[in-house]
C-alpha cells in the first residue's frame, strides 16, 4: 500500500497538553456582491445544514451552517445569473440573481422521494458496484492539477463551552486524481485563532494536522483510507434505499468491518452516482468495538494521570459534479472523548470539529504549493494564526457564516483576551 495507516490516521491525532499560567493577491471590493439566507424544508420548515450552494457553471461555492444560514459572495464579472442550492435527498432550488446584494432569502427545499419512486434502481452486487466505481476514478475526476481555495474552521469545546476557535482561507494543491496523494499539499493564506484564557481551562485539546483534511480525507483521492482493493476484504457491503442528490439518482452501500486487525477500522455509507458511478458522498465513523485500538488512532499525547475515553469520530465528505468530472466539495469530521484525572470523580467531556469547504478552484501547474510553505500533519492550526479581532478579516472570500452559539462564543472569549 501507498501509505501506512500510522501516515493516514496523522491527521486525526489529538494532542492533550496542560497550560502554563504566503504568497497574497488581493480581491477588488467593487466586483463583489453578496447573496444570502435560510434554507428549509419545505414541509417541515426545518433548517437544513450543509447544504450546497453555487454558482452554476463556475467553481465559486459554499455550504450552510448548522442554522441552514448562507452567504455566497460573487464577482460580478462572473454575469452570473442564478445561485443553485442542493442536498441529498432534496429538489433543487435557485435564486435569480442581477449582481446587487440580495438578502435574507428563505429557500424551501422539497424533498425528491416521489420522484426517486418513478426510478428503477436495479440491485447489484454492492461489493462489485465499489470495485466498478473504483476503476472508473480516472474517467470520473480531475486528470489535471488543480488548486483549490477552501475555507477552514476548526472548533473545540469542553461541555457546551467553545474553548478554542480557529478559520483560515487555504490554498489546496491537488495532483491529478490517477496519481496519489504524496504530493498534495495545503497552506494557510490567511487565519485567525481564538483561545480560551480562562484558568479552569487547564486542558489543551489540539487537532494535530487540521487543515490537512483536504487531502488525506478526500477518499477518492487517497485511497488507502477506504478505497483500496486489498482493504474491500476487511468489510462487509450492503445495498441500502437509493437517494437523489443534485436530482440525479445514487446507489447507497453501507459498509461494515468483518475482519480483526490491529489497527481500528470503520463503519458507513457510500453514494455512487447511477449514471456514471462516480463516489459523490462518504459517511464513515471510526469503529469503537475496541476503544484501546481506538485511542491509538487518535491519541498523540496526554498529560500523565489524564484518562482518555474515545466517544466517536465521524467524517463526512462530499462532492459536485461539474460538466463530465466530479471534484472535491466539503469535508466535516469531529472527535468526541472524555478525560478525567485519577482521583476525580467526574470526567469532562470534549469535542473537536473541523470542517472544510472548497469555494473556488482553478487548473493550476505542477508544485505550486513547495514542502517549505506546506502545513504538515504534525502541526496544530491555532498555533499557526492568531488575529481574531478585525471584524472585516474575511473582506470577500467565502466563508461558512458562523451559526448563533459560534457568534455567541466568540462574544465571549474575545471578552477573555480583553
Amino acid at each position: 500500500m501507498k501509505t501506512s495507516m500510522k501516515q493516514w490516521t496523522g491527521f486525526l491525532l489529538v494532542a492533550l497538553l496542560t497550560l502554563c499560567g504566503n504568497s497574497l493577491y488581493a480581491q477588488d471590493n467593487s466586483d463583489i456582491f453578496t447573496v444570502s439566507g435560510v434554507v428549509k424544508d419545505a414541509k417541515t420548515k426545518r433548517k437544513l445544514e450543509y447544504v450546497n450552494v453555487a454558482v452554476p457553471g463556475t467553481n465559486v461555492g459554499t455550504v450552510t451552517n448548522a442554522d441552514g444560514e448562507f452567504s455566497i459572495k460573487i464577482r460580478k464579472s462572473l454575469n452570473a445569473a442564478q445561485v443553485e442550492i442542493s442536498h441529498i435527498g432534496y429538489r433543487n432550488a435557485v435564486i435569480a440573481i442581477t449582481s446587487e446584494d440580495i438578502p435574507d432569502q428563505e429557500v424551501l427545499l422539497t424533498a425528491t422521494h416521489n420522484l426517486l419512486e418513478e426510478i428503477v434502481i436495479r440491485a447489484r452486487d454492492p461489493r462489485y458496484l465499489v470495485l466498478e466505481a473504483m476503476g472508473k476514478i480516472g474517467d470520473n475526476y480531475s486528470p489535471n492539477h488543480n488548486m483549490l481555495t477552501g475555507f477552514y474552521r476548526e472548533t473545540a469545546q469542553k461541555g457546551r463551552n467553545y474553548i478554542n476557535i480557529s478559520e483560515a482561507i487555504i490554498d489546496i494543491y491537488k495532483t491529478p486524481y490517477e496519481e496519489n496523494v504524496d504530493r498534495d499539499r495545503v497552506q494557510i493564506f490567511k487565519g485567525r485563532s481564538l483561545l480560551s484564557q480562562k484558568k479552569s481551562d487547564t486542558l489543551m485539546v489540539k487537532l494535530l494536522g487540521g487543515p490537512t483534511l483536504s487531502v488525506y480525507v478526500d477518499v477518492v483521492k487517497n485511497p488507502d483510507l477506504l478505497l483500496d482493493e486489498q482493504l474491500l476484504s476487511y468489510y462487509s457491503f450492503r445495498m441500502e434505499e437509493s437517494v437523489m442528490i443534485d436530482e440525479r439518482p445514487q446507489y447507497v452501500v453501507s459498509f461494515k468491518p468483518q475482519a480483526i486487525l490491529p489497527y481500528a477500522l470503520y463503519y458507513g455509507k457510500l453514494y455512487i452516482d447511477k449514471e456514471n458511478l462516480a463516489f459523490t458522498r462518504a459517511e464513515f465513523n471510526l469503529d469503537m468495538d475496541d476503544t484501546n485500538k481506538a485511542t491509538q488512532a487518535i491519541l498523540k499525547k496526554k498529560p500523565f494521570g489524564l484518562r482518555f475515553k474515545p466517544q466517536d469520530v465521524s467524517f463526512l465528505v462530499t462532492y459536485t459534479q461539474r460538466g463530465d468530472r466530479t471534484y472535491l466539495s466539503y469535508i466535516q469530521n469531529q472527535v468526541r472523548f472524555k478525560c478525567d484525572w485519577k482521583r476525580r470523580l467526574f470526567s469532562t467531556n470534549y469535542t473537536i470539529q473541523s470542517e472544510m469547504v472548497v469555494t473556488d478552484s482553478r487548473e493550476e501547474e505542477k508544485n505550486a504549493i513547495t514542502a517549505k510553505q506546506a502545513f504538515r500533519a504534525t502541526q496544530s492550526f491555532p498555533d499557526r494564526v492568531s488575529d481574531f479581532m478585525d471584524e472585516d478579516f474575511w473582506e470577500n472570500y467565502n466563508i461558512i457564516e458562523p451559526t448563533e452559539s459560534l457568534e455567541s462564543a466568540v462574544k465571549k472569549l474575545r471578552k477573555q483576551k480583553r
